[in-house]
């Protein structure tokens, strides 16, 4: 039972599926909320794609952004607070879970990082994560 779950909740990230109808999480940085398409701005979050290496060892850290990001927010859409456009036309947000914002939460987990290009906002958290 418990190896059916984890192969549905893998077909559901790989899939792109929500577990509401207004959200679906495309990866461990964009979500789509209520049709429009959402950024979590000052962050970057690995491509699910994308392989890493964590103690010599391979692993798919952008399927791992993404899944802990899909475990955080569960059924409950996010609220976000729009902070402009990017050049995709995505809008640029900090989205929130239970007043927790979603970018502290990735970045302080090791699945986000402080995107000093365009944000100090989150330079702290990766700080935090670089540490443990």
């Amino acid at each position: 039972m418990k190896k059916l779950s984890l192969y549905t909740l893998l077909i559901l990230i790989i899939c792109n599926i929500g577990f509401s109808d207004n959200l679906k999480i495309i990866d461990g940085d964009t979500i789509i909320l209520d049709g429009e398409k959402i950024r979590f701005s000052g962050i970057d979050a690995p491509e699910l794609k994308q392989a890493c290496a964590k103690d010599g060892q391979k692993i798919f850290c952008g399927i791992s952004a993404k899944m802990l990001l899909v475990k955080k927010i569960g059924d409950v859409a996010p609220k976000c607070i729009k902070e402009g456009v990017d050049n995709y036309k995505r809008t640029l947000a900090e989205c929130f879970i239970g007043g927790e914002s979603l970018s502290v939460f990735l970045v302080k987990s090791g699945y986000g990082f402080a995107y000093r290009k365009y944000s100090k906002k989150f330079i702290k958290e990766e700080e935090f994560a670089k540490k443990k």
